[in-house]
């Protein structure tokens, strides 16, 4: 681990991909979608999201915010969250209407549209 003509330069990783794909997965978030559909069943079924007490997560599991689907270690650190501006992003992406694939059929170009015709209706 010197510093010597054997020790890799800063950024040196920055063009292999294999690297960059595995060091991105591991720390991506949830997309909105997803959390969309957990909230929705959260409200269908009328309990909230909850975790069990769990030694691995950071508080033992028992301060996660539901729209950025992250776990904090005290009860402060979830305050300060709140006011982020992370946070009140995220909150307005989640209001927005969830995609389906009616939209996405029309935004492919995969519909018809009907037109009026272009000089009127010929008698």
């Amino acid at each position: 681990m010197g510093t010597g003509k054997t020790a890799r330069k800063h950024g040196s990783r920055s063009k292999i991909t294999k690297y960059k794909k595995k060091t991105w997965l591991c720390h991506r978030a949830k997309d909105t979608d997803q959390i969309q559909e957990e909230i929705t069943k959260s409200i269908e079924t009328g309990k909230p999201i909850a975790f069990e007490y769990d030694d691995d997560l950071p508080g033992g599991g028992q301060f996660y915010c539901v729209e950025t689907a992250k776990h904090f270690a005290d009860a402060k650190g979830l305050a300060d969250h709140k006011k982020s501006r992370y946070y009140k992003r995220r909150c307005k992406e989640l209001k927005e209407e969830k995609y389906g694939q009616d939209v996405a059929e029309w935004a492919a170009g995969m519909t018809k549209e009907k037109l009026p015709p272009a000089h009127g209706e010929k008698k």
